[in-house]
C-alpha cells in the first residue's frame, strides 16, 4: 500500500475523517530537512476540536515508526514525516517497473466523457502558429484525462461559417484559378492570397462587401454551385491541416464546426424565448446579463442573423445530449473570457444545471519575432513552416553532434517538433509566451531536447547493461542524497498528473519531467551504475529503468515523443 494511503487510513481511524479527505491534505515540504511528506493539521482542528499544534504532537506519537516512517515530527501546526529511504526506494522502483507506462494511471474517470474543444482552425486559412497553444494544450489534456480513466472526446470546432466565406467566393470567382490552387504545395496559401486581395480591392470598391454578403447568403441557401465551392474550400483546408496534425500526433473524434449547428439553432432560439430568457432590444434578441455585471449576450442580430454565442449555446446543448459529458472544456485564448462567461450564464438561466461543468480553459498569447498575426494583411506565420524549420535546424545540430546516428531524419522530427510543442506547455497556460529558436533547440536547461536527451541516456545505459535480474538488487545502496532526490522526483509524477487534470495545467507534468531529468543526471554522475557489485548494479539499473519510464510517460502526456538514441 502507498505510504500516504496507509497513513491516511491510520489518521482517519483516529480523527473520524474519511481517508480520502485526508489524502487530499498531504503536501510536499519545501526542503528535504523538513521531511518527505507534510500534513497540515489545521484542517483537522474542527473535527478533533483541538489546536493544530496539539493535534500534530498527538499524531506524531502515534505514527512514529509506523509502516516505513522513521519519525514523525510536529512543527507548529504541521506534522512532517521522514520516511525510510531504503524502503521507499524499493517500493517506488518496483511500482514503476510493474506499472510501466501505466504509472500513475487510474480508473477514477470511470469512463466518463470529457469533451475537449481545441485547435478549432478556420477554413480557407493555413494553420497559423498562433494555433499552437490551443492545439498542444488540448491534445495534452486529452492524453492526461485518458490516463486517469476518462474518455476524452476531442472536438475540432471548425470556423467554417460567416461572411468571410462570401468574400472568399467573390475573390475566387474574380481572380482564382482552380488548377493553380489544386496543384499548389499549399492550396490554402493560394486562398489566403485571394482573401488578402479582396480586402485590398474592397478598400477602393466598397460594393465588393455587398457582393460578399450576397455570396454568403447563397451558401446559407445551399446554392448548388457556391455550396460545391464552399465544400471544396473546406476539403482543401482539412487535407492540408492533416499534415500538421500528423506531425504533432494530434487526432480528433469530431470536426463538427459552426456550420454543423445552423439547422439546430432555431430550436434553441425558440427554447430561449419560450423560457423567457431573452428580450428584444433595438430589434436584436438578447439575454440581459446586467444583474451579473456582464453586457448582454447577443442571440439574434437585428437582421435576424445568428452569431457566435448562439452557435456555442447550441453546441453545448448538443454535446450534453450526445456525449452526456462529465466536463465540457473549451481550450480558447483569454480574449474570449467574457464570451464564455456569457454563454455559461445563459445556459444556467435556461435551467441547465450542467452549465457548471462547462469550463473555459483559457491561455495567453504566443508571439514570435515581434510579429503580430493577421490573415487580412497577409503577414501570418504558418505553423507548418515553424515545425519544418525546427526539424531542419535540429538535423543540422545532429549532423554536427551525432553524424552517424541511425534514423537521423526520424529523430530530428521527434526533437524538432518536441521543441516547438514544449514552449507553450512549460509555463502556466495563462502566461503569454514568446518563441525563441535558441531556447527551444537548446540541449541543456529546461527544454524538450534536454528531456529527450536524458531519456536517450537512460536507454543507452540499459542497452549497455544488457539486462538485470531484479531479485539480486541490493536496495540499501539507494540511500544517498542524489538517489533519494531522483526517487522523490519520480514518485511525485502521479500527483503531478492528477493536479494537471484538476487545474487543466499540463505544465505541472513538464516541470516534473525536468526535475526527474535533473535528478537523474546528478545521480548518473555521482553513482557508478555499472558497479562491480551485482546487487548495487542491479538496484541502480532498475532505478535508471524507472527514470526512463517516468520521462517517457511525462513527455507522452504533454504530446512529445522520446527517442531512444540521440
Amino acid at each position: 500500500m502507498d505510504i500516504k494511503t496507509a497513513v491516511a487510513e491510520k489518521i482517519a481511524a483516529l480523527a473520524g475523517v474519511s481517508s480520502d479527505e485526508i489524502l487530499g491534505f498531504f503536501e510536499t515540504p519545501p526542503s528535504p530537512d523538513k521531511g518527505d511528506i507534510a500534513l497540515p493539521c489545521f484542517k483537522l482542528a474542527r473535527s478533533l476540536r483541538k489546536a493544530p499544534p496539539a493535534i500534530a504532537a498527538e499524531l506524531a506519537a502515534s505514527l512514529s515508526g509506523f509502516d516505513g516512517i522513521v519519525r514523525a515530527e510536529p512543527v507548529g501546526g504541521y506534522l512532517n514525516f521522514f520516511l525510510d529511504r531504503t524502503d521507499e526506494a524499493k517500493k517506488t522502483v518496483l511500482r514503476v517497473l510493474d506499472e510501466g507506462m501505466g504509472f500513475g494511471s487510474s480508473n477514477g474517470g470511470a469512463g466518463r466523457n470529457v469533451c475537449i474543444d481545441f485547435s478549432s482552425i478556420n477554413i480557407c486559412k493555413p494553420f497559423g502558429v498562433h494555433h499552437i497553444t490551443t492545439t498542444v494544450l488540448g491534445h495534452s489534456l486529452s492524453r492526461i484525462f485518458r490516463h486517469l480513466g476518462f474518455n476524452p472526446v476531442r472536438i475540432n470546432h471548425l470556423g467554417d461559417w460567416g461572411t468571410q466565406f462570401g468574400k472568399m467566393l467573390v475573390a475566387y470567382k474574380k481572380w482564382g484559378d482552380r488548377e493553380k490552387i489544386e496543384s499548389a504545395e499549399s492550396p490554402t496559401r493560394e486562398l489566403v492570397a485571394l482573401y488578402v486581395k479582396f480586402h485590398q480591392e474592397a478598400e477602393n470598391d466598397p460594393s465588393l462587401d455587398d457582393e460578399a454578403r450576397a455570396a454568403f447568403r447563397s451558401i446559407e441557401l445551399h446554392d448548388p454551385e457556391n455550396w460545391e465551392l464552399y465544400q471544396w474550400f473546406k476539403e482543401l483546408t482539412l487535407r492540408e491541416a492533416e499534415r500538421v496534425y500528423k506531425l504533432l500526433g494530434v487526432e480528433f473524434d469530431s470536426y463538427n464546426g459552426e456550420a454543423f449547428y445552423e439547422d439546430k439553432m432555431p430550436a434553441v432560439i425558440k427554447e430561449l424565448q419560450d423560457k423567457g430568457v431573452t428580450t428584444v432590444d433595438n430589434g436584436a434578441t438578447i439575454v440581459d446579463l446586467s444583474a451579473y455585471d456582464m453586457p448582454p449576450c447577443l442571440i439574434l442580430k437585428s437582421n435576424g442573423g445568428t452569431i457566435y454565442p448562439t452557435r456555442d449555446i447550441t453546441a453545448a446543448i448538443y454535446r450534453k445530449k450526445t456525449y452526456d459529458f462529465y466536463k465540457n472544456l473549451y481550450v480558447v485564448a483569454y480574449q474570449q473570457n467574457l464570451h464564455f462567461r456569457q454563454v455559461f450564464k445563459t445556459l444556467e438561466l435556461m435551467g441547465y444545471d450542467w452549465a457548471k461543468d462547462c469550463v473555459h480553459v483559457n491561455f495567453g498569447m504566443i508571439s514570435m519575432q515581434d510579429m503580430t498575426f493577421s490573415t487580412r494583411k497577409g503577414n501570418a506565420i504558418y505553423l507548418e513552416d515553424v515545425l519544418m524549420k525546427a526539424i531542419e535546424k535540429t538535423r543540422a545540430i545532429m549532423q554536427e553532434k551525432s553524424p552517424d546516428l541511425e534514423n537521423a531524419d526520424e529523430v530530428a522530427r521527434q526533437i524538432g517538433v518536441g521543441a516547438v510543442v514544449w514552449g507553450p506547455l512549460y509555463s502556466s497556460r495563462i502566461k503569454d509566451f514568446t518563441f525563441s529558436w535558441d531556447k527551444a533547440l537548446n540541449f541543456e536547461g529546461e527544454t524538450a531536447p534536454y528531456a529527450q536527451y536524458t531519456h536517450a541516456r537512460c536507454c543507452s545505459v540499459l542497452r549497455k547493461a544488457g539486462g538485470y535480474d531484479i531479485e539480486k538488487a541490493d536496495w540499501s545502496c539507494l540511500d544517498n542524497e542524489s538517489t533519494a532526490n531522483l526517487i522523490k522526483a519520480i514518485k511525485t509524477l502521479p500527483d503531478s498528473i492528477e493536479s494537471a487534470a484538476e487545474k487543466y495545467e499540463p505544465y505541472l507534468i513538464s516541470r516534473n519531467v525536468i526535475e526527474i531529468c535533473s535528478c537523474f543526471n546528478k545521480f548518473y554522475f555521482e553513482n557508478r551504475i555499472m558497479d562491480e557489485d551485482e546487487g548495487v548494479k542491479t538496484a541502480r539499473l532498475a532505478l535508471t529503468d524507472d527514470a526512463r519510464t517516468a520521462i517517457k510517460l511525462g513527455l507522452y502526456l504533454v504530446g512529445i515523443e522520446a527517442p531512444e538514441r540521440m
